[in-house]
């Protein structure tokens, strides 16, 4: 069973940086397509940000330009880099891989913006 562990979440003035990480068990995550969503409350995931196994990026309006996906393979980690945070970007945080038809996702990591 393949695990996804984020980490990373917490309190962070508008204006402010957080990284996040996503650890993965499973090596062959390494040709995995990853994800990055997040989830307002009483709302669907929101997709932020893909990453291709060949480093390929893409980003959702809402967050291009101030937030960036990376991965370190060798260390099976997939990461979140989000700039220029503001109250809007408050909510849950969520890794996302799938592989042979099945979805997987870590437990989410709680974002808040607040001053």
């Amino acid at each position: 069973q393949v695990q996804f562990v984020e980490s990373g979440g917490g309190l962070v003035q508008p204006g402010g940086s957080l990284r996040l990480s996503c650890a993965a068990s499973e090596s062959k995550f390494t040709i995995w397509t990853m994800a990055w969503y997040r989830q307002f409350p009483d709302q669907q995931r929101e997709l932020l940000a893909t990453i291709r196994a060949d480093n390929v990026t893409t980003y959702a309006d809402s967050v291009k330009g101030r937030f960036a996906i990376s991965r370190d393979n060798a260390k099976k980690q997939v990461y979140l880099q989000m700039n220029s945070l503001k109250a809007e970007d408050t909510a849950v945080y969520y890794c996302y891989g799938k592989h042979d038809g099945v979805d997987y996702w870590g437990q989410g990591t709680q974002v808040t913006v607040d001053y």
